[in-house]
């Protein structure tokens, strides 16, 4: 007799128990577990939420199949009244429902190999700080392909020079189309200001339009790129540094300011003060720096907090101001630096730096969803709608009808001749066909006035735009079709917007608008809302030591609590604030610390600095009621449970509930 093969036995029953237990889960999910109403509960409608509240997510607690029956019967209850007072038809919900589902379907409608590659890249990028300078050669991202090609080669006559060895800031100068290159006279509304010769200072990444950062971080330090063609033409990139990201940045300064038309005798004179400043601090170990901004900072507005800056990156302020910044650690004053504006002498507070990929990463994706990096990945979702649902074009029509296109398109006035055959198919989407008309249409809505570019240029254009905009539409309309998991999202986003519009209409809402209900509510409840004992205390800060006396003599001499604020302004009694109320245990430490005795003075001085607190015991209370205007928070509240439980009792009567005992055994069995 052979021996059996218990290997060989083991692995068929490994293979075959999980694909009986899923034919039986499968026939399971098709009972009908209970009904509500008129409405049917299959077990999948059941335990798939359960599944999701219970054992795939993190709770606080677990519940049981049978706890969490009554919580999901409740909520299918209340959903169900909620379409019988018709809110899901209300535009507002059906604005509120669209919102959602717009950013639900956002992760379906992109690739993911793309949107990986595109965080990656962001990230690495935002590793660096680049300074770079530019030229800009103007040229309208719709122009005619001569004046195009005629930009492009202008932009490569200037990089050959610059090639050459002419310094780059001259050239900048001589013929960029970016005006801040160039010094600026002073107007009526603004003063001279001198040129940047092209120096952009430091950014990072999403700083600059996509494909100028692209361009900038694909050339070498100390390198000049080919030219880059952005919207508004093509730039000349000159890189001057690559270094480690800063990140957030907070500094403080002393800023001695001096203007752009200074004399060379006030530009000695300014540079030899912010030398003496410097050196006066260096000679303390910047002991004495909030003194020396509050003595010579022309920046006011800093002074009162020491000459801190808001907190700032590397494309937020002048790139002398960050190579200051760059050059010293945290605590450290860097020697004086001239910008523009004048003198500035830096304590650099803190920086961040960049986190990890991990850290960073909800961030990145959020800035790449409203960047135009973006468009990367919704042309590779684009080409693969179009392949799933046989997007056609039929050429023939499409060049017939743009035969018809004439010059008034670009004066944003076309109108379709009368030869038009508006019903002729454009393209086809799963078969159905998008006509003439339509894009007719389209076009009278969007078109604008064009300068650059010929009728059929414009016209392709807008049907591109169209077709795309087309094809995106009846992908995105049929996400639930294909992605279970989109269409079970997009439904609880539905119930729970249903169940917070009708909670707020029979119960939240209903409870704060009903005045009557209130004071009936709390005048049978009034034993639950009591006060503990307290105390009703005058307590006065005095934060400075000189004012302590004076106050002191005040409440000595009689002089009434509820005058003492008023006393001490008019005897300009500064550093000191009174406060009054009714005080229970915790509500105050200095309270707490005093006897409660009606007519005790306490005066308790801090142990950390100069602050002497005053406490004046005026009133002691027993425990008593609070009112319905003390206690309206808690009332409200309370007067919310008991209008839910009313009105669930309600709807349990109009929905009687029958469940399936048998099938319910088999639910509990599966998550035993």
């Amino acid at each position: 007799m052979r021996k059996p093969n218990f290997l060989k036995t083991f692995v068929l029953v490994s293979v075959l128990m999980p694909t009986l237990c899923m034919n039986a889960q499968s026939k399971l999910d098709k009972e009908v577990l209970m009904t509500i109403g008129n409405e049917k509960v299959t077990v999948k409608e059941f335990t798939d939420v359960y599944y999701k509240n219970n054992l795939k997510s993190e709770v606080i607690e677990k519940k049981s199949v049978d706890d969490y029956l009554d919580l999901f019967v409740n909520f299918r209850m209340k959903v169900m009244e909620a379409e019988a007072q018709q809110l899901d038809t209300s535009k507002k919900f059906q604005r509120e429902l669209a919102g959602y589902r717009k950013q639900l379907a956002k992760p379906f409608m992109s690739s993911d190999d793309i949107s990986d590659e595109l965080l990656q890249e962001a990230y690495q990028r935002k590793l660096k700080d680049i300074r770079a300078s530019h030229i800009l050669i103007r040229c309208d991202k719709h122009a005619l392909p001569s004046d195009t090609l005629k930009a492009y080669n202008k932009a490569m006559e200037i990089r050959k020079k610059a090639l050459k060895g002419e310094d780059f800031g001259d050239l900048a100068v001589r013929y960029s189309d970016d005006p801040s290159a160039k010094d600026m006279a002073a107007t009526e509304q603004t003063p001279a200001r001198p040129g940047n010769r092209g120096d952009l200072g430091y950014f990072t990444v999403f700083d600059m339009v996509y494909p100028f950062e692209t361009g900038a971080y694909n050339t070498k330090e100390g390198d000049i790129s080919m030219p880059v063609r952005t919207d508004f033409g093509y730039h000349i990139i000159k890189v001057n540094s690559v270094t480690d990201a800063m990140g957030t940045i907070q500094a403080a300064h002393v800023f001695l300011q001096l203007p752009f038309d200074a004399s060379a005798e006030d530009e000695a004179a300014m540079k030899q003060k912010a030398d003496n400043i410097y050196k006066e601090l260096m000679e303390q170990n910047g002991k004495n720096w909030n003194e020396a901004v509050n003595q010579y900072s022309d920046d006011r507005g800093t002074v009162s907090r020491g000459g801190a800056l808001s907190n700032f990156t590397v494309s937020r302020i002048v790139p002398e101001f960050i190579e200051a910044c760059k050059s010293i650690e945290p605590n450290e004053i860097a020697k004086p630096v001239r910008t523009m504006y004048g003198y500035h002498i830096i304590k650099l507070i803190s920086k961040t730096g960049v986190g990890s990929i991990e850290k960073e990463s909800k961030n990145l994706t959020e800035r790449i969803e409203k960047d135009m990096r973006s468009k990367k990945s919704e042309e590779v979702v684009l080409h693969q709608v179009k392949k799933e649902y046989g997007f056609k074009t039929n050429d023939k029509n499409l060049e017939t009808f743009m035969a018809t296109i004439d010059s008034t398109i670009l004066n944003a006035a076309y109108e379709p001749a009368a030869n038009v055959d508006m019903e002729a198919a454009l393209f086809t989407i799963d078969g159905q066909p998008t006509k003439v008309k339509e894009l007719v249409d389209y076009i009278r809505q969007k078109q604008t006035r064009q300068k650059y570019v010929t009728p059929a240029t414009y016209a392709y254009q807008l049907y591109e735009t169209f077709s795309n905009e087309k094809m995106m539409d009846y992908a995105d309309a049929h996400l639930e079709d294909k992605y279970p998991e989109f269409k079970a999202m997009v439904q609880e986003y539905r119930d729970g917007i249903l169940l917070f519009d009708l909670m707020d209409r029979e119960v939240w809402d209903k409870a704060v608008k009903d005045t009557l209900g209130l004071q009936e509510f709390h005048a049978r409840n009034a034993s639950k809302y009591m006060w503990d004992d307290r105390v009703l205390a005058t307590v006065v800060t005095v934060t400075r030591p000189e004012s302590l006396p004076k106050v002191k003599a005040l409440i000595e001499s009689g002089t009434p609590l509820d005058s003492l604020r008023s006393v001490m302004q008019r005897d300009s009694i500064s550093y000191a604030f009174v406060r009054k109320g009714f005080y229970q245990k915790g509500d105050n430490q200095y309270v707490d610390q005093t006897e409660w005795k009606e007519g005790v003075m306490k005066e308790i001085p801090s142990t950390v600095d100069q602050t002497t607190t005053i406490v004046c015991i005026r009133e002691v209370r027993k425990p008593e009621q609070k009112t319905l205007k003390e206690a309206k928070g808690l009332v409200t509240s309370d007067y919310q449970v008991e209008l839910e439980q009313k009105w669930m009792e309600s709807l349990h009567k109009k929905y009687p509930v029958s469940i399936d005992g048998k099938v319910l055994d088999k639910v509990r069995k599966l998550y035993q």
